[in-house]
């Protein structure tokens, strides 16, 4: 499939100042991963460091913290990684079913899909 790009903004947590960005809208990427640069002008600091399996098969640890995320007229918090300087956004999974999110590849958007639940009581 063919990647889809987003706009998304982010923040720290609390404040009011978002940074507009692209994202690649990665299904196979668990978390959000920000530029550490951004996160850092943002004033995101580190709260935890997290281990990471990449698609290569490498293991690593990459920091974590709890961000403000804007897509569209909604604001949610969300986890991000700090990625590498310079490298691409990636809005990953857990953004994605925070806000009812899913990928619509024939139009290569975003759709919205209503919360699921199928276990039986």
């Amino acid at each position: 499939m063919n990647h889809i790009r987003v706009s998304v903004e982010v923040g720290s947590r609390g404040s009011e100042h978002l940074e507009t960005m692209d994202a690649m809208v990665d299904t196979e990427s668990t978390y959000t991963w920000i530029p550490r640069e951004v996160l850092e002008r943002l004033g995101v600091v580190p709260e935890e460091e997290w281990p990471f399996e990449l698609a290569d098969g490498r293991e690593v640890r990459y920091p974590v913290a709890r961000v403000s995320i804007r897509i569209g007229a909604r604001t949610q918090p969300t986890i991000a990684v700090f990625g590498e300087r310079g490298s691409e956004a990636v809005l990953g999974v857990f953004a994605l079913e925070g806000f009812r999110l899913a990928v619509d590849p024939v139009n290569r958007r975003l759709i919205s899909v209503p919360g699921l639940r199928k276990a039986v009581s």
